[in-house]
């Protein structure tokens, strides 16, 4: 299936924005990706809240339909104040607007294509639409559409109000060079609890395009100093890595090593058997796979095949980690998706392997994040965002942190580098839970060693779980 994205030109964009006021629109349907059919609108726009209708033709309109109200196959005429029609069209500077009729039904909310009185979408299942006089909304057939009955795409997107920023900010952050020198200095300095371990292993794991690789190539370039792109990174509707990764970082061109190691794996994928499996991701966990190793989805990686590290200890074990997801696309991951994340985080905890959460792409999510980065914590989309994400993956709020990758910029930023910066912090935080941990562990083998010794008692059977 081709990647789902927005057919609107970014003049269409902001002037359906203009009708729309302050908010965040989700593509959730496509008809040339998901059909042109009424059974594959209702699948994917059913009960998704406020949204609107895009509609195009080869007259070079684009056109449709906002409601506030749920679309539920009701059967039922649904009354909604707030519901117009629109339409933008390349010559004219604004676009037009018509509101329903006082007293009178906004649409039909039948199991037919979306029905606002006067404009029927998809009619007969058919990339079509009827257009007649209606009594809930007034508007002229040649201003509305060009008398264009066609239909050369359809899209509708949900409608999420952005709200204000917040005056306190839900998350305290420095945003000074003072702040960004200190966490340097804590990150340079890392010391694993464990003096046989110089550096922590970091796993990104995410859905295709979330950011994990661009993710690495900033942590790269803010550290080296300068832009980077050692790791591939792109936005194709199939996963850009295909190969197990393990990234070293210098501190400066030829400088010493960072004590973090990220590791980059496959995307993952809604299908079984496409994107990284699980199973492959557990031999990643427990250090059984080499840097290199070539994923395949449909048979993940067994013993003494090809890449299987057979001794291993726990310098080669993951000690956290860190799931990337678009902010953007927080709201629109699908149950398949989530129950993924759900086995991959029971595997991770059965480990005891302390987990993180990357948001990315927070400037895409919000315009006044855009505007000025220092506006993350004051935003009270990404606020939302950060707790839709806490609950449906089971990760504690306080472990979600924001970041905005280097994606488009050539030189590096101040206010960039302190958020990735404070997300590497944490996460050699986490691993000395891990290695934590593993120390207690090793106290209650001795200590059982001891009890064994002293009571000449049989041996108890000693094993560490890595």
């Amino acid at each position: 299936m081709s990647a789902v994205t927005s057919s609107l030109s970014k003049d269409q964009q902001k002037k359906l924005l203009s009708l729309l006021g302050h908010v965040r629109l989700h593509l959730l349907y496509k008809a040339s990706v998901h059909d042109f059919t009424a059974a594959a609108f209702h699948s994917h726009c059913d009960k998704q809240g406020p949204t609107v209708i895009v509609a195009y033709n080869a007259a070079g309109f684009v056109f449709g339909a906002y409601t506030s109200k749920d679309y539920t196959q009701s059967g039922e005429g649904v009354n909604d104040k707030e519901a117009f029609l629109y339409s933008i069209s390349a010559d004219r500077k604004e676009p037009l607007r018509w509101q329903v009729s006082a007293e009178q039904c906004a649409f039909i909310d039948g199991g037919t294509g979306p029905n606002y009185d006067a404009l029927e979408f998809l009619h007969g299942d058919k990339p079509e639409f009827q257009s007649k006089p209606g009594t809930s909304f007034k508007f002229e057939a040649a201003a509305m559409h060009g008398e264009d009955l066609a239909l050369t795409e359809f899209e509708v997107y949900r409608v999420e109000g952005l709200g204000e920023l917040l005056e306190k900010p839900w998350r305290n952050i420095q945003w000074t060079p003072e702040r960004k020198q200190q966490l340097l200095k804590v990150i340079l300095g890392y010391k694993p609890d464990i003096k046989t371990i110089h550096q922590a292993r970091v796993l990104l794991v995410g859905p295709v395009g979330a950011g994990k690789s661009t993710f690495f190539n900033s942590i790269n370039s803010m550290f080296r100093g300068n832009m980077t792109c050692q790791a591939i990174a792109g936005t194709a509707d199939k996963s850009v890595t295909t190969q197990y990764r393990t990234y070293t970082i210098k501190a400066g061109k030829g400088g010493g090593v960072v004590p973090l190691i990220l590791c980059d794996t496959m995307g993952l994928e809604e299908k079984a058997d496409a994107g990284l499996d699980i199973e492959d991701l557990v031999n990643i966990y427990k250090g059984h796979i080499k840097d290199r190793y070539q994923f395949n989805p449909s048979n993940p990686l067994v013993v003494d095949a090809p890449g299987y590290k057979m001794q291993v200890t726990l310098n080669d074990v993951i000690h956290c980690v860190v799931y990337v997801v678009d902010t953007c696309k927080a709201s629109l991951l699908s149950q398949k998706m989530l129950d993924k994340f759900s086995a991959i985080r029971k595997r991770a905890n059965q480990l005891g392997i302390p987990q993180i959460l990357l948001m990315t792409k927070v400037d895409e999510a919000c315009p006044l994040v855009a505007e000025d980065l220092k506006n993350v914590y004051h935003s009270v989309y990404i606020q939302k965002k950060a707790r839709e994400l806490s609950e449906s993956l089971g990760i504690p709020l306080s472990c979600v942190l924001p970041v905005k990758n280097y994606s488009e910029a050539l030189d590096l930023d101040q206010d960039s580098d302190i958020l990735l910066l404070t997300a590497v912090s944490q996460m050699l935080n986490y691993a000395d839970s891990f290695f934590e941990n593993q120390v207690i562990e090793e106290q209650e083998v001795n200590d059982q060693l001891e009890l064994y010794i002293s009571n000449d008692q049989t041996r108890p059977n000693l094993t560490n779980s890595n």
